[in-house]
């Protein structure tokens, strides 16, 4: 009996202390990060609060006997990740980004770093003369060059990769800087595993949707590509700043988040949007890995569309971010 007592008693004294716990500045064609070969294709969390804890199967037990009305989402994974058959949590939707220190929007169109911000402006807001008869023959008209905050070109910032519905996806990442963001959330990338098998859902599927490719199901393959429409080549121009800007007939070429409701990888009630298409996104690989496919790579690859050609310090327009723990 007295054993027993002593067991049930570091069991609770457990639980209640768980519950307790609280890169260089260049621009298009640079040597550094070489040239794209590629085929032409829940409101923000503060820092400092609690961090979300994951808890075995056992606590469901506990929490009943003790109680305890905790939500099974919260008992595994923070609100804004899904729960992978409890075995690791991914973020719902692609990441955008904000300062850490006081949650400022950043500019989704550069790369998150102050000099590679104003280096790019700088570089775009010159005139391009030999883009400018493409640029006026165009039926759509180009966008203008988005303005970073005032802030992002001129003082200093520590990117923080948060995730919701209806937000511009950050583009223009490299594999370090997302690997920053997601570590200034208390989270990391992801590892390709874990990736593909939550992009394949509970039933094991090729595509979020099924076995299957469907067209327009998922943002990715689509006929126009941004480059070509700005510049007449699509594989020129990729640290433009407009390329996420741009739209066809169709509509915008890069989807809000969550806008495609049929591009959901389910586990049990709840989902995670976009993992093929929309953005191309890092996973932990120092060799340089991306994963999924962006809105205009011609793949029906889906969960096992992989790209393993540059380096971990590459970036442009098509690469995104999402974040696991």
């Amino acid at each position: 009996m007295l054993a027993a007592a002593v067991a049930v008693s570091l069991v609770a004294v457990s639980f209640a202390a768980l519950l307790g716990c609280t890169c260089q500045s260049e621009e298009p064609g640079d040597a550094a990060s070489g040239g794209d070969q590629r085929q032409a294709p829940s409101s923000p969390e503060s820092s400092q609060g609690p961090r979300a804890l994951y808890l075995p199967d056992a606590t469901a037990e506990l929490s009943s006997r003790d109680g305890l009305d905790l939500p099974a989402r919260a008992r595994r994974c923070p609100d804004d990740m899904v729960d992978v058959a409890g075995e690791f949590c991914i973020d719902r939707y692609e990441s955008y980004l904000v300062d850490h220190d006081d949650e400022r929007l950043l500019s989704p169109f550069y790369h998150p770093t102050r000099e590679r911000t104003k280096s790019s402006y700088d570089y775009w807001k010159a005139p391009h003369p030999e883009d400018m008869p493409l640029l006026g023959a165009r039926v759509m008209p180009a966008p203008d060059l988005p303005l970073p905050p005032p802030w992002q070109l001129r003082g200093s910032f520590r990117p923080r990769a948060l995730n919701r519905a209806g937000m511009r996806p950050q583009g223009f990442m490299s594999g370090e800087a997302a690997r920053i963001a997601c570590e200034n959330a208390g989270k990391r990338l992801c590892r390709e595993e874990e990736w593909v098998r939550a992009c394949r859902g509970e039933l094991d599927t090729a595509f979020p949707y099924g076995d299957s490719y469907e067209p327009g199901v998922c943002n990715v393959a689509r006929e126009s590509h941004p480059a070509a429409i700005l510049h007449g080549n699509a594989s020129t121009g990729h640290r433009d700043p407009r390329l996420n800007l741009v739209e066809d007939a169709a509509g915008p070429l890069l989807r809000s988040t969550g806008s495609l409701p049929g591009c959901a990888s389910h586990w049990a009630e709840d989902a995670i949007y976009d993992l093929v298409g929309n953005l191309d996104e890092w996973v932990d690989d120092e060799t340089g890995v991306f994963v999924g496919g962006f809105f205009s790579r011609q793949t029906e690859a889906g969960c096992a569309a992989r790209i393993g050609a540059h380096a971990f310090a590459y970036y442009d327009y098509s690469l995104g971010l999402r974040c696991c723990r």
